[in-house]
């Protein structure tokens, strides 16, 4: 197994041949331009490291890791038109920079040369990588539509929460991992031990972004603390606090998030003090904590050296380590 750093350094450098090969007009200039705008690359790290769990030759999931690196990109891009988002990475989204139609067709091709990247691999391999690939995007579909619906809907449970976040953003790791495993051959079950590794792991991760957003230190987090709470996002804790609340308690969530001219501290404060007395953030650390060991456990079912499966927990771990 590689470094973290070394996956990356391949699928950078992999991924300017690929830009640098673009053709130069109008359609795929904001291909370029998303492709460009950086990140940490994990999802086709990821693909590279189920490869090199079962021992196979990296350069043949390649194609396959940037593929999914580029559906990824596309889903964002296409998320922004959909939340109207303005920056990206701290740039301009494609739609502010361009136009929303440019950014349709964009998007459009860029799934298009996702699905050709990705189904690039050893005829051999092609059938499994076309049915695991397509059941993902068409999942991550049905996760965008749900949170879309989320937004104009007040009986959103924990329930259908979880399964839009399992949708939109676990069910990529886990697909990106079983990619990697399938290029190498690994026996079908091993494959899907790896995947719900990932899924799980992406669970836990997603719960944790939420826990981080309220309790989090800004300075780690990266980003506003009670974000969330400010925008009335309906998240892992606002849905427990509403599930567990008395009807007062109930009542003043509910004030607070149906009137956006509270002063934002104001409403941070005390929406986040609702969520103390509830002990909603003990249930998330819970529920976390649940999804984790999901993942070592399904990770433990796979027949691979045990150093192997330790540098996959070691990867887990430095993923859950965000001080909140």
């Amino acid at each position: 197994m590689r470094s973290i750093q070394e996956y990356q350094e391949i699928i950078v450098s992999e991924l300017e041949k690929f830009t640098d090969s673009i053709k130069q007009t109008e359609l795929y200039a904001p291909v370029k331009y998303v492709l460009g705008l950086g990140g940490k690359r994990m999802r086709p790290v990821l693909t590279l490291m189920g490869t090199d769990m079962f021992g196979g030759d990296l350069k043949h999931s390649y194609s396959s890791a940037l593929g999914i690196e580029v559906f990824h990109n596309f889903t964002l891009l296409h998320d922004d038109i959909m939340d109207d988002a303005p920056l990206r990475r701290g740039q301009k989204t494609v739609h502010e920079k361009w136009n929303i139609n440019s950014a349709i067709l964009s998007g459009d091709v860029m799934f298009v040369q996702a699905f050709t990247l990705v189904t690039s691999c050893r005829t051999e391999y092609l059938r499994s990588v076309i049915d695991i690939f397509n059941v993902t995007a068409i999942e991550v579909c049905e996760g965008q539509q749900l949170d879309m619906e989320f937004e104009t809907r007040d009986d959103v449970t924990l329930a259908e929460y979880l399964e839009m976040i399992k949708l939109k953003t676990s069910v990529l790791v886990g697909c990106a991992l079983e990619l990697g495993a399938v290029l190498a051959d690994a026996p079908k079950e091993d494959a899907r031990n790896l995947y719900d590794f990932g899924l799980n792991l992406g669970m836990a991760f997603q719960i944790m972004d939420d826990l981080l957003d309220v309790f989090g230190d800004a300075n780690l987090f990266g980003k506003q603390v009670g974000g969330d709470i400010i925008t009335n996002k309906k998240t892992y804790l606002l849905l427990k606090a509403l599930e567990d609340a008395n009807e007062s308690q109930q009542l003043e969530l509910k004030r607070w998030m149906s009137n956006n001219s509270h002063n934002s501290a104001e409403k941070v404060q005390a929406v986040t003090a609702i969520f103390e007395d509830l002990h909603v953030k003990e249930a998330a650390s819970q529920l976390m904590d649940q999804y984790y060991d999901k993942a070592i456990n399904a990770l433990n079912r796979i027949n691979v050296p045990v150093e192997k499966k330790e540098y996959f927990k070691g990867f887990a771990d430095q993923l859950m380590q965000r001080t909140y």
